[in-house]
């Protein structure tokens, strides 16, 4: 990279790329330590019951077996901390594939047989893990995961629904999803001193190093999480999970380090997932399409372990300008793992349904869905009444109208073929929240004229190495090339973890903070640095809760065109736009490779991907990915992503928003909207499956 005058805005290479692609770069699994041990576990073949039994006479008697842990030897952890995290601590059995015992081997393959060779005797009850809408052990939690209340409700909505001269309903459904990031959840645990050191795959090294202290009675000092490089997260790695545990239990027992690293299949129960969804959407409208009336109920799972509610029906409240809105968030504990974060959790699934149903509703109305959309554009928040820091929905939808060829459109189901191929385009809305939240950040400048910026971040793929290295050189007012930027580690201090779409965001106020207080100082000394550096710290807390209240969001629109063949109901997207409105672009060639990941990884939520559940063991019957299937390559064509110019002054000192998250909220609906152009044929329940589509096509041939 030459010299430049600004580095942010520019285009700058990964700093970290030759590090990936030569193979240097470490992850979690991959530190040489020393005399390091292997622990595999044991995960429960019951779905609910009790544990009465371990026989581990076989395992124990290969030499190359160091131990076998169970609920009755394990050290004891704090109670009360998470219930999730208390990994052997009961012999209570909560879902299918809970560690329920671990064998500690000097080598992988001798511990994997050692579990394997382990016997589990078990009281097994009745479980229940379906999730259905009609369930009577739903309610309704106090708050959510974005902290709204479960119920919200503005304005007389049942009254609004009467009065509405056009009403429209229908229930949508999502399957539970699995994150499968390329690099598998691995953990190397290692004890010295009363401290701990976890290598581990993280997405919030600070976070997960508090909660590890509390779960074993240390100081959060004594902690220390090491995450320097990790190979994808998607929020699935934003918290400490029950393998990270058993390795520093099993570290512990046979007192040397002890690695887990769990396989594909062992994810899909022992880390968390997209709940399934149920929802129902209620739209009340004048026949011009203003809406005067939203409902938007959702029913989700949770395990019995711990309440954990997405906020699936929060972005229905702020989305369009209709004056009475009643959101629901249901729950139902089940016998299964607790589900959790996973790429814009709530977001993805909400906007799935809210924007079928705008699309169903303007087909009713022989309405535009772009005009429509345009129609309920409200002028300030409807949810909290705040102004909006900037809101580019509308100009996002007529660019991408303008670039995908909008005009043109019959708006004609089904009228629209290519040989035996049926083609149609779909158009839905994007959102997600800017979040910011406090950081600490270290400036250092050396006698040799480099500078040195150390921040608690993460880069799990997204670049953000290379953007705040962007931000320091700016603030620095200094060549790109003489900052050095170290993160991924808790000791690094308070920082938020990278999700949320607001890593880059919180850590770069910080880094900005840091940087240019640094700078002052040298200023001050006449540019003199002393031989022994000079350094700067700070913490941008104060800062971050005294802005100014307004609604900060991210908006963009996604515009889709489908092929249908209409004898075997082979579904391809042709093409995938993506219009974004995102604030300051940091870095275009970062940003546009996150949101294309996005918006591949929505088409794999349209059209592939759903975790099957096999109701007699409880367990996900698809638990790899040979048969949880994602998007590859030859199922992507046409991928676009592009950005409008943004200035919003309300957000933070680069004045960007998040956009790992935005291209995927929308990405699915703007597909079946598609699919329903092209064949005349509503999908409601993801993924669109040949089997459940081929009725719709054979009556489509019988017209023909």
């Amino acid at each position: 990279m030459s010299i430049v005058e600004q580095a942010l805005g520019a285009p700058i290479v990964r700093v970290d790329g030759r590090e990936k692609v030569t193979g240097s770069a470490r992850y979690a699994a991959e530190y040489p330590i020393e005399d390091v041990a292997y622990a595999w576990p044991v995960g429960a073949t019951i779905a609910r019951g009790r544990v009465t039994a371990v026989e581990a006479t076989a395992a124990l008697a290969d030499p190359a077996v160091l131990a076998v842990l169970d609920a009755a030897g394990a050290p004891r952890l704090e109670p009360g901390v998470d219930e999730d995290l208390m990994v052997l601590q009961s012999a209570d059995v909560a879902y299918h594939g809970q560690i329920v015992a671990a064998v500690v081997a000097t080598s992988l393959e001798a511990a994997r047989s050692g579990a394997a060779a382990v016997r589990i005797a078990y009281e097994q009850e009745q479980h229940d893990v379906v999730l259905r809408a009609d369930d009577a052990r739903a309610y309704v939690p106090q708050q959510v995961n974005d902290t709204t209340p479960g119920l919200v409700e503005r304005g007389d909505v049942d009254r609004a629904l009467a009065d509405a001269p056009v009403r429209f309903a229908a229930t949508y459904t999502t399957p539970a999803e699995h994150a499968s990031p390329m690099e598998p959840h691995a953990t190397i645990a290692v004890w010295a001193d009363s401290r701990l050191t976890l290598y581990n795959a993280d997405q919030g090294p600070y976070l997960t190093a508090a909660r590890i202290a509390a779960l074993f009675g240390l100081a959060p000092e004594a902690v220390e999480i090491v995450a320097e490089h990790v190979g994808g997260g998607f929020g699935s790695k934003a918290a400490p999970h029950p393998p990270a545990i058993l390795a520093a239990l099993a570290a512990q027992v046979v007192g040397r380090p002890v690695k887990v690293a769990l396989t594909r299949p062992q994810m899909f129960s022992l880390v968390t997932y997209r709940t399934p969804t149920i929802q129902r959407v209620e739209l009340g409208a004048e026949r011009d399409g203003r809406l005067t009336a939203i409902v938007h109920d959702a029913v989700q799972q949770s395990s019995t372990l711990a309440e954990y509610t997405e906020q699936t029906v929060s972005s229905s409240r702020l989305m369009y300008a209709a004056p009475n809105v009643r959101t629901t968030a249901r729950l139902v504990r089940l016998d299964v793992p607790t589900p959790g974060w996973f790429r814009a959790p709530g977001h993805t699934p909400g906007m799935f349904a809210l924007e079928s149903a705008i699309d169903e509703l303007a087909v009713e109305l022989g309405v535009d869905p772009v005009e429509l959309r345009i129609r309920n554009e409200p002028l300030v928040d409807p949810d909290s009444g705040e102004a909006f820091s900037s809101r580019g929905l509308v100009p996002c939808l007529r660019e991408g109208a303008t670039r995908f060829g909008w005009e043109s459109r019959d708006p004609t189901p089904a009228v629209r073929r290519e040989g035996r191929w049926l083609v149609g385009t779909g158009v839905a809305a994007s959102t997600h929240p800017d979040y910011t939240a406090p950081s600490t950040a270290t400036a250092r400048a050396e006698a040799d004229g480099t500078f040195v910026v150390r921040v608690g971040a993460v880069d799990i793929g997204t670049g953000a190495r290379t953007a705040l290295s962007q931000v320091a050189a700016d603030a620095l007012a200094v060549p790109f090339e003489r900052v050095r930027l170290e993160i991924g580690r808790a000791s690094l201090g308070p920082a938020p973890f990278a999700g949320g779409s607001m890593g880059t965001a919180s850590w770069g106020w910080a880094v900005d903070k840091a940087c240019r207080t640094l700078a002052q100082e040298l200023d001050e000394r006449g540019g003199v640095v002393p031989d022994e550096g000079l350094e700067v710290s700070v913490d941008t807390t104060a800062d971050v809760l005294a802005r100014t209240a307004r609604s900060r969001h991210a908006f963009g629109a996604l515009f889709a065109q489908v092929r249908v063949d209409v004898d075997t109901g082979e579904v391809r997207v042709d093409r995938l736009l993506g219009v974004f409105a995102a604030g300051r672009i940091l870095n275009p060639r970062t940003a546009r490779s996150q949101l294309l990941g996005a918006m591949v990884m929505g088409q794999s939520m349209a059209l592939l991907e759903a975790a099957e559940l096999d109701r007699r063991f409880g367990d996900f019957a698809n638990h790899d990915l040979a048969s949880y299937h994602v998007a590859a390559h030859a199922d992507v064509r046409g991928l676009e992503a592009t950005f409008l110019p943004e200035h919003d002054e309300q957000l933070n000192p680069a004045g960007g928003k998040g956009v790992g998250e935005l291209g995927i909220v929308g990405a699915a609906a703007a597909i079946a909207n598609a699919f329903h152009h092209a064949t005349g044929v509503r999908v409601r329940d993801l993924p669109i499956r040949i089997e459940r589509v081929r009725p719709g096509l054979r009556r489509i041939r019988e017209r023909a």
